[in-house]
């Protein structure tokens, strides 16, 4: 369990570096051919992405726009789910911030499931 764990952790630091630092290329080893991602958003139950390369197209765009800031919070690992709160902020104001939670599956150093939730009023 110890070393899935740190496999866990160091994929998703690697997740994070890209969203952090806006390098999508972080990304391109870390995605399953299988990966499924839900994102927050469009209300009520976002969009459903399924494969590889629609995740990685996905999460390209995001982590590649400069606009954003994402800021990880500290993550709690358990086997091979990683629980990833974050800060998103696009301005300066404070209507220009979401806080939200990523739930990532990772499975032989790859991201084989993501879904995201958000604080809303």
């Amino acid at each position: 369990m110890a070393a899935e764990t740190a496999g866990t952790r160091e994929v998703l630091d690697r997740y994070n570096d890209a969203f952090r630092l806006h390098d999508p290329g972080l990304l391109t080893d870390l995605i399953a051919d299988d990966c499924v991602i839900e994102d927050s958003g469009p209300a009520p139950d976002g969009v459903r992405r399924e494969g590889g390369e629609a995740c990685l197209a996905r999460w390209s765009e995001l982590a590649g726009n400069r606009a954003l800031r994402f800021t990880p919070e500290r993550a709690e690992i358990h086997g091979d789910l990683a629980v990833q709160p974050w800060v998103l902020t696009w301005g300066d104001g404070d209507e220009d911030r979401l806080r939200g939670v990523n739930l990532l599956r990772i499975r032989g150093g790859r991201i084989v499931e993501a879904r995201g939730y958000v604080k809303a009023s």
